[in-house]
């Protein structure tokens, strides 16, 4: 090969392979990404970090989810600061306590961390942006198939967490939903605490009354409780009270084919970490400045305010859709 043609080889390489490896340089193992949520070992927490972890392997970054094994608000708050105290590259957090977490949220910002909300948000924080359901519609969804299934007539009783963000914001959703039919009752919302053993020993009380005091549905308003209380409704023999979950852990969908459950609200967990994961790690290589500011208004922002990832209703006419796609894409 002669000298020209050499040289002309190298250039055309140097061209093609160079922006190539300057690609694959941009990330490191040393940008740390973490994930914090409370009952992280819930099914839903094992999708969510499946997600989070994809996207960490496709970057080639460190994830990580930490958070407490119950539903512990002040637990979170002390992994948050913990993680902090790491100087990570960036946090997604579910916050079970707006009140708690708003100033720890606040001072990572401050400290130039950056932070996205993900399933339930802190809105007068700091945080970047909130990425998950709109949790508003889906309680509206699933008021809706309440009012129709009890043709606008009926008690009804909430499995909740008062509190906590996006279920209080599920709850104004029925609540909004229900509006429209002055026959439905709310007689009743319940504090399980996070332990879907409390729900499953008050589902006993409620499907035990009769007259007047009939609970004609039980709405769960959070993922945990659903196959607990679908167990009391077999155990008690109930086939004429309405049953709706919230997410779509594996019992939830089985409960759905069988008749035990009418149906669920779907959410996308999976999606909301990957998303996640990107969106901090786009913020680390191309940082917004200023970092600490409201962008709500303005119209030229450099984030968006809300990423929706969807919601959906499951019942018989679409659950073996779900249940179709296999074991191993369902949370273990």
């Amino acid at each position: 090969m002669s000298l020209l043609k050499r040289q002309f080889l190298f250039a055309f390489l140097t061209a093609t392979l160079l922006p190539v490896f300057i690609g694959c340089s941009r990330h490191t193992k040393d940008e740390h990404y973490y994930l914090i949520a409370t009952n992280i070992n819930l099914p839903y927490w094992k999708s969510a970090n499946a997600g989070f972890e994809k996207a960490a392997a496709a970057y080639g970054v460190s994830s990580e989810m930490r958070g407490t094994t119950t539903f512990d608000p002040q637990g979170e708050v002390a992994e948050f600061r913990t993680v902090v105290a790491r100087k990570p590259a960036g946090i997604l957090v579910s916050v079970a306590s707006a009140q708690l977490m708003t100033p720890e949220i606040n001072a990572a910002i401050g400290a130039g961390i950056p932070v996205i909300t993900l399933d339930s948000d802190a809105p007068q924080s700091s945080r970047m942006y909130f990425i998950g359901t709109n949790n508003l519609q889906a309680g509206r969804l699933g008021g809706q198939r309440v009012a129709a299934k009890l043709n606008g007539k009926g008690n009804v009783v909430f499995f909740s967490i008062p509190g906590q963000p996006n279920i209080d914001e599920r709850l104004k959703g029925y609540r909004d939903a229900f509006e429209k039919f002055p026959g439905i009752k709310v007689i009743d919302v319940f504090d399980m605490k996070g332990d879907s053993g409390l729900a499953m020993d008050q589902t006993k009380d409620y499907l035990s009354r009769t007259g007047a005091n009939r609970i004609d549905a039980v709405i769960c308003l959070e993922a945990a409780s659903g196959r607990d209380v679908a167990e009391e409704f077999r155990r008690s023999g109930v086939k004429d009270r309405l049953l709706v979950a919230m997410d779509v852990d594996q019992p939830v969908l089985q409960g759905i084919r069988d008749g035990t459950i009418d149906s669920t609200i779907s959410q996308k967990p999976f999606t909301m970490a990957l998303v996640g994961l990107k969106a901090l790690d786009d913020i680390h290589h191309y940082p917004v400045k200023p970092l600490v500011q409201d962008y709500a208004l303005d119209s030229y922002a450099p984030v968006p305010a809300f990423i929706d990832t969807g919601v959906a209703l499951i019942d018989k006419n679409n659950v073996d859709t779900l249940l179709n796609l296999g074991e191993d894409k369902a949370p273990q």
